[in-house]
This record gives structure tokens, C-alpha cells and sequence, in this order.
């Protein structure tokens, strides 16, 4: 590897960190590690570029050249990221809503939170706890514990 000096005017160091003389990323400096962050701090990717040609940047980088950005599906992904919304990654099947419902919990909870309701309920409705007498209530709390044990593969 070969050390050159920093390209900073009148500095001695070792230029050991590479900085982007422009967007084309080809061409680069050589500064000490003091200079390059002051060069970092200053520069700026996007500067002279109007918003058209940043999201193209921005495609072009992310997709590469030959990606079609007349897909409807794509403008509303990027729209949506833009906006800062959640993508549902997938859908919750029915019998598992019905689950976090029958213990009471919010969808999405975590399988400590489903842990600790089930034993909570478990322990509340047991036949042979005597505090309850129906036990078709204990044999749903059972159940949507098992769906959900299933679902998030435990």
C-alpha cells in the first residue's frame, strides 16, 4: 500500500483517508484523518441538484440504470416510504387475531407478553383450581396459546 501525503495545503500527515473529489466517485483526495472529516462535513452529494434529479440519483443508485419507474406498484412503495408508512410486511391469518384477542393482547405482542398472559389466565381458569367453573374457558385460553405458540414458532 502506498502512503501519500495529505493533499490539505501546507499539511505533513499521511493522507490515509480517500475523499470524493465529486459525484462521479472516480476521482478522490488524499487527507489525514483531521482534514478529511473537515472536508466530510462540508461536502455535500447532492448540492447543485434539483429534486427530479436527486430521486433519480436515488433510483438509479438503489435500482440500477434499466429500472422502470412507470410501475404503479413501485411509485406507491416509494411513496409510502417517503411518507413514513408502515408496509405490512404480511397479513395476520384470522385464527390468529382471534388468539391475541381470546388473552387479550395486542397483535404484534411479543411471545414473553403471550407467556406471561397465558399462565396469568392458565392459573385463573383452571378446572382444578376450583375458581372456575367452566372450562370450556380454559380449553380457549389453551388453544389460542397454542395457535399463537405455532405462529410464532416457539
Amino acid at each position: 500500500m502506498v502512503i501519500r501525503k495529505c493533499e490539505f495545503k501546507n499539511c505533513e500527515k499521511a493522507g490515509t483517508c480517500r475523499c470524493p473529489k465529486d459525484r462521479s466517485l472516480k476521482d478522490y483526495w488524499h487527507f489525514c484523518q483531521a482534514h478529511a472529516a473537515e472536508y466530510n462535513k462540508n461536502w455535500n452529494f447532492y448540492q447543485g441538484m434539483n429534486q427530479d434529479e436527486i430521486n433519480k440519483q436515488w433510483e438509479k443508485d438503489t435500482f440500477g440504470e434499466n429500472h422502470k419507474t412507470d410501475n404503479s406498484d413501485y411509485q406507491k412503495l416509494v411513496a409510502d416510504f417517503l411518507q413514513g408508512r408502515r408496509i405490512p410486511v404480511k397479513s395476520v391469518p384470522p385464527a390468529v387475531i382471534s388468539a391475541f384477542e381470546t388473552l387479550g393482547l395486542k397483535i404484534g405482542d411479543n411471545w414473553e407478553k403471550v407467556q406471561r398472559k397465558y399462565r396469568a389466565l392458565a392459573k385463573e381458569n383452571h378446572p382444578d383450581t376450583g375458581k372456575s367453573k367452566d372450562q370450556s374457558r380454559f380449553v380457549k385460553i389453551s388453544s389460542a396459546y397454542q395457535t399463537l405458540k405455532k405462529y410464532l414458532g416457539k
